[in-house]
């Protein structure tokens, strides 16, 4: 009787017996599960057919578009109407282009301080790139734009 199992303490063997005890106790937990099935709430997607004007009315409430958001630019179905506004637009591209022009120059913005109406600009060179920073002398507020150099 010269076994591992006999020279082992008689704790030692009762610790041993009741691990495997429990850890046989554990295993058949796992049989008793049960197959998870996914049932789908959409009834387009195969789900409850009665949940469609629950899913309807839930989305509507949450829409915040009106049929104004929906139109595509600002066409009309008069073609006159149209051609108008399109002259119309390029007329004021036209003037602001010359606007820009007559302000900062034939090469565009160059270093300094500039007054627009009632906007200040003033340009500056940075580690970044070329830095514009706009201010609106009405209202106080400012934006800062950094155009980087490549």
């Amino acid at each position: 009787m010269n076994d591992v199992a006999m020279k082992t303490n008689p704790k030692t063997r009762k610790r041993m017996f009741l691990l495997a005890f429990f850890a046989l106790a554990l295993v058949p937990a796992g049989l008793f599960a049960q197959d998870f099935v996914y049932q789908p709430i959409n009834p387009a997607f195969g789900g409850n057919p009665y949940n469609y004007t629950w899913l309807l009315g839930s989305a509507q409430a949450q829409n915040t578009h009106t049929e104004e958001d929906l139109s595509f630019g600002s066409y009309t179905d008069d073609p006159l109407a149209d051609f108008q506004e399109n002259i119309d637009s390029q007329i004021l591209n036209e003037i602001s282009k010359q606007l820009y022009t007559t302000q900062f120059g034939e090469n565009g913005l160059e270093e300094g301080s500039y007054e627009f109406g009632s906007y200040q600009i003033e340009v500056s060179p940075t580690s970044e790139g070329m830095q514009i920073k706009i201010m609106d002398i009405t209202t106080g507020s400012e934006t800062t734009v950094i155009i980087p150099y490549y």
